[in-house]
């Protein structure tokens, strides 16, 4: 192995160290959702974005802030609303009339971590401006074209239950993000520990970055190296095949789905240190995966969650 070699696989290690810090010190401060938190790294480092669907008050806005204070970049919070317009988000044109030209005002879509908060609560104007920059990495106003920082990454977040007043997003903006979680009520252990604890706005004021956004970028590129077999492959296809045949499903999951499972299967495998992904990562992102890419047909009894398990319990592995 050459010294340039064994150079790069030093640093290529180093930063894995540092992530898995960082997965700590999130966990630190989510307490007993290590499953979840795990889930929203992947997301990141498969260039993804990330739907958590739950009630207020568990934690959806933490996870985001602890992501942001772990890695160092800056975070922006959108809070979601029926009056909120595109210019919100997106940034506006202001004429300076002693520079007789216009000059533009970028919005808090241009930090590499945005909160949108309650996103079904805004028009399907407001959502679409959002969502188009998740997909192209860039946004156009007024002609022109500005580029989205790197590292850029979206959390958002809707509450399954109060849908009074709310826009739902349709499938196809659904899709621009990788995975949906939902964090659930803590245990009763760790709910006691957290009345115990320090108070969480403490923690992450006291957080310190441990990743930067470059290293961010490098572990992208770190888990696109992970090694899928054509076994896997086969496993993949095997799943995919068995959304679009199966009557318990309205529709199956699209090529662009499959790719995003690969992509997000590597992450996974990556986090858990190894160079090569394996049927269990791909069954530990399934739910997440599809969850609000399928729906059950009206009238049946059962949920989607239910069905999605049912299916990978039918689905052999290669």
């Amino acid at each position: 192995m050459t010294e340039i070699s064994l150079q790069e696989t030093s640093l290529k290690n180093d930063r894995f160290e540092r992530l898995q810090d960082a997965v700590s010190m999130v966990n630190q401060i989510i307490m007993g959702k290590e499953t979840q938190v795990k889930l929203a790294f992947s997301s990141l480092l498969a260039r993804g974005h990330l739907l958590i669907e739950d009630l207020p008050g568990v934690g959806k806005t933490t996870l985001a802030h602890a992501l942001a204070a772990v890695i160092g970049v800056r975070y922006q919070r959108i809070q979601f609303t029926s009056d909120l317009l595109p210019a919100d988000v997106l940034g506006v044109s202001i004429y300076r009339q002693d520079q007789k030209k216009f000059e533009f005002h970028p919005g808090p879509i241009f930090a590499e971590l945005v909160l949108a908060d309650e996103i079904n609560r805004a028009t399907p104007k407001s959502q679409s401006a959002l969502l188009e920059a998740m997909a192209e990495g860039q946004v156009t106003i007024e002609g022109e074209t500005y580029t989205l920082p790197k590292p850029f990454f979206v959390i958002a977040t809707q509450n399954p239950l109060d849908l009074v007043g709310t826009f739902p997003l349709p499938d196809s903006q659904l899709d621009r993000f990788l995975l949906s979680i939902s964090l659930d009520f803590p245990e009763p252990e760790v709910e006691r520990e957290l009345l115990t604890a320090q108070d969480r706005v403490l923690m992450l004021q006291d957080t310190e970055p441990v990743i930067s956004p470059a290293d961010v970028l490098k572990l992208n590129e770190d888990c696109q190296q992970i090694h899928v077999s054509d076994a896997l492959l086969d496993y993949v296809q095997a799943l995919l095949a068995e959304t679009r045949s199966s009557r318990w499903f309205e529709t199956g999951l699209s090529p662009r789905a499959g790719i995003a499972m690969l992509h997000c299967c590597k992450a996974y495998a990556f986090l858990e240190g190894r160079d090569y992904a394996i049927p269990e990562d791909v069954k530990a992102i399934f739910p997440s995966l599809t969850r609000h890419r399928m729906t059950v047909p009206h009238g049946m009894e059962t949920s989607v969650m239910e069905q999605i398990t049912g299916l990978l319990n039918q689905v052999a592995i290669p």
